[in-house]
């Protein structure tokens, strides 16, 4: 079992705020949490150093980049060794168009997340890369219509 680190509530303000601003300058957090700039860096270099913190990224429209088709593509695979499983997920994550990709209980082994332009370069992703590949025995996808919710917020409380 990993040991998760101890957060007070500073650390956790920290990540509220960092969560919807990641640019927010040091001595603007800190001033939002009543800490001084050096005690509020010296909490957010921990928080990155016990992997709390992974990253830092700015989030893209990716209508406004031409990436107009979010899909949700469930996986069934012929064989469940871990080699052959290593395999096809080998090949899954290097695919750029993949965003994520769960490994799944129920009737399908596995959901891709997976982000294209259009129907036909959905249909190429399909046709060319995923139904080609060896192992894959069912494929299910669905097309998003609308996005309701989108966040990459952690619920914190």
């Amino acid at each position: 079992m990993e040991n998760k680190p101890k957060l007070d509530k500073s650390d956790l303000a920290i990540l509220a705020i960092l969560q919807q601003q990641g640019r927010i300058s040091n001595s603007a957090l800190a001033k939002k949490i009543n800490l001084s700039a050096p005690a509020c860096l010296a909490r957010v270099k921990r928080l990155e150093q016990n992997g709390v913190i992974i990253g830092y990224y700015a989030r893209l429209d990716r209508r406004s980049l031409g990436l107009d088709n979010l899909c949700f593509i469930e996986l069934s695979l012929e064989l469940h060794q871990p080699e052959h499983m290593q395999q096809i997920l080998g090949k899954l994550v290097a695919m750029p168009e993949v965003l994520e990709c769960h490994h799944l209980t129920g009737e399908y082994d596995y959901l891709l997340k997976v982000l294209v332009a259009n129907t036909e370069a959905l249909h190429d992703f399909i046709s060319r890369q995923l139904i080609p590949m060896p192992g894959i025995a069912r494929i299910h996808t669905s097309v998003v219509l609308r996005e309701i919710k989108t966040s990459t917020e952690l619920p914190l409380s």
